[in-house]
């Protein structure tokens, strides 16, 4: 699917024309969400639409899995995130006749998201056939402030000569969206498609509350809309599926019609229908009491605090400027007001992945809100705390000890029906685990606050039940699959091993920390003193001959990968059995080069020169998870420029649909993977010491980076320039010790560090790609 064209701006997505073949693209960069609730960025009208969609996080339907042979364990049923109704529609009729931009084009149509004012802006010129010609302006916000609200102002102006202007309003509960979900079975569409049954619908003000429930999972949604209208006669329908407001008026030239919409949500699994209505009915009241000023004034302090925390800045490159901003705006939004569920691989923002919480978050999303929003992180964390008892479950049904944290899901229940990359992708816990340690390393807070102690001590034993004790003393983990997704069941893969490794040494140093605690859950000495023993028994693979670490054993004598012969067949997963590339070298996404950065302590410099350059040459990035790890630790080796390249693809992954697929949604990864990229990557920034630790670097076609971030309760702002690094502590007023370039430097409120800027100093030249698969910016 072509891209849509944005002017690039440094604070502002601007489209200055509408492409009939890139709006599904659009409506999810367009997109609007604060976490709780999440809009799709549709035209006013619906039409043309890629896939409308209006979603609750935490709402999902479930739905049969089916399998070609059984097997023991393997999940019964699905989970999908479903849209609910949607308060987006508003049709305009000028002399009968409908606003349709592709019947017949405007002389104007544009729309520019404000990443400042956190509003989706629209301007329509259309002359009707009527003759009249008229302007529609609209505005819209999921608002940031109040968690439940969904707000449009819509103008229309009569320009030239008079009309009879007619917008019909509408929020409709009676058509669900593909869920992204490709299944010949019938239950599953049936399921899906039909997912909610009306329960019942009541007066909200002057508009009207529909409640409904999902029919398979119970859950309760109620959704109502009411609206402000200036120049306007109104009236108004219902029906069970349906509120439908219209609003006429009779306008000369120079007069216009104004409306505004709130739309507001409520759902859960326990209430009864009168308390979702009528928590729907007050966010309503709420935001009409408001009024669109009153909205806009508090998104926009919500916004002001945003940036005052997490500004970004590049001089030298305005359209990765402008992305670096993008992506620091949606990675906030995806979570500010979320509760009681996770971040969905695609977050609110489309229905890819089903709405399924992965890997990703805890291992992208979450570090970089623990740096950016702590807040944000430690609910998203205490999410993910709450699922252990189905951890736990899913461990017994595997028959091991501790807990198995699902691969895909959105209740806490496994749901993939994959097994070699889902199951046997154990280092999820691990993942999940370092999540919480790095949490409570950046803000200081107590493991308990968010649940941590638990997790770590669950998965550790889960690793002790995994491992096995070979003869000599080595430990291993057989028939697992790592981050790459090409090479599946395998054993030793270092990544696992190590992360495993970190897993079992920070629960035991968590249960020392925390001896009465760790005491409640059964944990005595002799347990944390196993988990220690186990750790540094850890096998991790190694070539002598090549002088690399093969990332699982064996890998650096499978066959080579034919990369020249096959440069048109990407994604290999498209075009190639697994059986054929599960058993020759060739990476879907960074597994060892991960290992390199979130394991950073086990490699030498050496190491990690000579283990990037074995791997980037048979790395292919057919998974947008890769580029932002491959920018990390190319800086970590010491080839900025190639870093930056990296950085740029991490970065417009769906502003220029590098992959293809940001139809279904954006790549969440890949947004918090874009800030990472910057900081930990150009910036040198390791957040897993004592201290704070930052090694910066400047590409050749950048003259200065800028950022923020939060380190237990001080916001330090880091500029780096040719001249050197400045680092000023903003906010809290304790002084903060940072090791800049291996030496600590003591920040002060009152007199900021600068630290002169240290060339380069690889130890092997910039590493090769495979044919075809260099960065694509």
């Amino acid at each position: 699917m072509p891209a849509p064209i944005f002017d690039v701006d440094p604070w502002q997505l601007h489209e200055p024309r509408i492409d009939l073949d890139a709006v599904g693209v659009a409506e999810s960069v367009l997109s609007l969400s604060n976490g709780y609730l999440g809009v799709r960025g549709t035209v006013d009208e619906l039409d043309p639409s890629g896939a409308r969609g209006s979603y609750l996080s935490g709402v999902y339907e479930t739905h049969p899995l089916s399998y070609p042979e059984g097997g023991f364990g393997q999940p019964e049923e699905g989970q999908a995130m479903v849209s609910v109704a949607d308060g987006t529609p508003l049709h305009l009729l000028v002399d009968g006749v409908p606003l349709d931009i592709g019947e017949n084009p405007p002389e104007v149509h544009e729309r520019t998201l404000d990443l400042r004012s956190g509003t989706l802006e629209r301007r329509v010129r259309w002359v009707s056939s009527s003759g009249a010609r008229v302007e529609l302006t609209s505005s819209r916000l999921v608002s940031l402030a109040e968690r439940s609200v969904l707000a449009i102002r819509y103008r229309v102006e009569v320009l030239d000569g008079s009309a009879h202007v007619v917008v019909r309003s509408e929020l409709d509960g009676g058509e669900v969206t593909p869920t992204g979900i490709t299944n010949d079975d019938p239950r599953v569409g049936e399921a899906l498609e039909h997912a909610f049954e009306p329960v019942t619908e009541g007066p909200c003000g002057d508009g009207a509350v529909l409640v409904s429930r999902t029919r398979r999972s119970g859950i309760l949604v109620a959704a109502a809309a009411d609206h402000l209208v200036e120049g306007g006669r109104t009236t108004h329908d219902l029906d069970p599926d349906h509120v439908i407001t219209t609003v006429a008026a009779d306008l000369g030239a120079g007069e216009s019609l104004t409306i505004v919409k709130a739309v507001g949500y409520s759902w859960s699994t326990s209430a009864d229908a009168d308390s979702v209505m009528a928590e729907a009915c007050a966010s309503v009241r709420s935001a009409l009491d408001l009024g669109w000023d009153g909205l806009a004034t508090a998104q926009r302090q919500v916004l002001d605090e945003l940036w005052a925390r997490a500004d970004v800045e590049v001089d030298g490159d305005p359209e990765l400027q402008q992305a670096l901003r993008y992506a620091v705006f949606q990675l906030f939004c995806s979570a500010a007001c979320i509760s009681r569920a996770p971040v969905g691989a695609k977050g609110l923002t489309g229905s890819g992945y089903s709405g399924h919480t992965f890997w990703d978050i805890e291992g992208f999303v979450l570090p970089a809100l623990s740096l950016l929003r702590p807040d944000t992180a430690a609910r998203l964390l205490q999410w993910r705390a709450g699922t252990l008892d189905e951890a736990r479950a899913r461990a017994r049904v595997l028959d091991l000890e501790g807990a198995t944290f699902a691969w895909r899901t959105i209740s806490g229940a496994e749901v993939s029906a994959y097994w070699p990359a889902s199951t046997a992708a154990m280092h999820v816990n691990a993942d999940i685990a370092r999540a919480f340690w790095l949490h409570q390393n950046v803000t200081g807070c107590d493991l308990a606050a968010v649940g941590g102690l638990p997790v770590l001590v669950e998965t550790a034993r889960l690793w002790m039940s995994l491992g096995h004790e070979d003869a000599g003393g080595g430990w291993h983990l057989f028939g697992l699959t790592g981050p790459d997704e090409y090479t599946g069941v395998v054993d030793d893969n270092v990544f696992t091993n190590l992360m495993a490794r970190a897993n079992l040494l920070r629960a035991a140093e968590a249960c020392r920390r925390h001896e009465d605690r760790a005491s409640e859950l059964g944990v005595d000495h002799t347990e944390t003193a196993r988990w220690r023993a186990t750790a540094e028994a850890v096998h991790i693979c190694w070539d002598e001959g090549l002088g690399v670490h093969p990332m699982n054993a064996n890998f650096t004598a499978y066959p080579e990968w034919p990369f020249a012969e096959q440069r048109d067949t990407y994604p290999i997963e498209q075009h190639h059995h697994y059986a054929s590339f599960y058993r020759q070298q060739v990476l879907k996404q960074a597994d060892l080069v991960q290992a390199l950065w979130w394991c950073r302590d086990r490699f030498t410099p050496e190491q990690v020169a000579a283990d990037l350059a074995y791997y980037e040459a048979r790395t292919v990035r057919d998974s947008s998870l890769s580029a932002s790890v491959q920018a990390v630790v190319c800086a970590q080796a010491q080839h900025p420029d190639l870093a930056l390249r990296y950085l740029r693809e991490s970065a417009l992954v769906d502003l220029r649909d590098v992959r293809g697929d940001t139809a279904q949604g954006l790549h969440m990864a890949s947004v918090a993977g874009t800030w990472l990229a910057l900081v930990a990557g150009l910036g040198g920034m390791r957040e897993d010491g004592e201290d704070l630790e930052l090694a910066p670097l400047l590409p050749s076609t950048l003259t200065r980076t800028a950022y923020r971030l939060t380190w237990r309760d001080r916001l330090l702002r880091v500029e780096t320039t040719r001249e050197g690094t400045t680092i000023t502590l903003e906010r809290g007023g304790e002084p903060v010790d940072v090791v800049v370039d291996g030496t600590t430097r003591t920040v002060t409120a009152a007199e900021p560090v600068r630290v002169p800027l240290r060339d380069p100093s690889p130890l092997l030249p910039e590493p090769i790609q495979p044919a075809g698969r260099e960065p694509r910016t």
